[in-house]
């Protein structure tokens, strides 16, 4: 069967396209099994064949960004996996409107509008994942978040439909858009509005923020970014601390011991473990605390 799917999507115009690829390969916390297909697309039009082909087979899919803020089983993915690269990893600045792909880092949309002399995205300075994922999910630090500044952005849904949606289109709420909800589809790019400002004063407030990221976060290991979200009125990370979790351990899992909202891989981690510590923390500061945590992280594939 993967066999004749495999000659369906080439004789589409699908041939950037491998069978049975380790996803630990591209993910952040470098754990995860295979995926079916994995797609990188070497442009809109071989991205649009390869929905379609998703589409018509009625293939389970799904899009990784850069691997962040992502958990994959240690079964892999059934289905399809698109991973956007060269052809949606660009940026264009005109003027205060800046133009970026959907496989553009967030980090470098940050740094590269901030030397510009725009003021608006110095809050995702340290977000470690794509344009396409941060506008997804509506990602957000320091207070700030993608729905402040986006303009519109480029979708294409699962049906193979080019969409331009308006950040009203987009429903925007915490940490969650309406690509979430009802529309299934890929953020290909991206327009954002910003302000003109002092491009010194806007490097040095970017460069505070990573400084603090870089001083509180373990970013030497790998990781996904904040495990769970925030409960209102308090911080995960603190709940967690407080819970005496920091430098907990299941296998080569563990709550990081400079933040307690990190899970850190120390070498051979497993999907497994990185769950079972989510599934520990969750009861442990469910009993103490009565606060229901709630997973920032994605949590997607089959266990094995």
């Amino acid at each position: 069967m993967e066999g004749h799917l495999l000659e369906l999507f080439q004789k589409n115009g699908v041939t950037h396209i491998k069978q049975n690829e380790a996803l630990s390969r591209h993910t952040t916390w470098k754990v995860g099994g295979p995926a079916d297909f994995y797609i990188e697309p070497a442009d809109k039009e071989e991205l649009m064949n390869a929905m379609k082909v998703v589409y018509q087979q009625a293939l389970p899919w799904r899009v990784i960004g850069r691997g962040s803020n992502l958990l994959v089983k240690d079964g892999g993915i059934r289905g399809a996996v698109f991973q956007l690269q060269d052809a949606f990893d660009y940026l264009e600045i005109e003027g205060t409107t800046v133009r970026a792909g959907g496989a553009y880092s967030t980090i470098l949309l940050a740094s590269r509008t901030a030397k510009a002399g725009l003021t608006g995205l110095e809050f995702a300075g340290g977000i470690p994942g794509n344009v396409g994922g941060a506008v997804y999910m509506n990602a957000g630090a320091h207070g700030s978040e993608i729905s402040r500044v986006l303009k519109s952005a480029e979708v294409l849904t699962e049906t193979g439909e080019w969409l331009q949606l308006s950040n009203e289109d987009l429903h925007f709420r915490y940490r969650t858009t309406i690509l979430q909800e009802e529309i299934n589809g890929i953020v290909a790019g991206a327009t954002f509005e910003l302000e003109q400002g002092d491009a010194k004063q806007i490097t040095e407030s970017l460069a505070s923020f990573k400084d603090r990221r870089r001083k509180t976060q373990p970013l030497q290991y790998p990781c996904a970014g904040s495990t769970f979200r925030n409960p209102p009125g308090d911080h995960a990370g603190r709940l967690i601390e407080a819970a005496g979790l920091k430098g907990y351990r299941i296998g080569d899992a563990e709550f990081s011991t400079l933040h307690g909202n990190f899970i850190i891989n120390l070498g051979q981690a497993k999907a497994r473990d990185v769950l079972a510590l989510i599934d520990h923390a969750r009861k442990t500061i469910a009993k103490k605390f009565g606060v229901t945590l709630v997973p920032e992280v994605e949590v997607v594939g089959e266990d094995t």
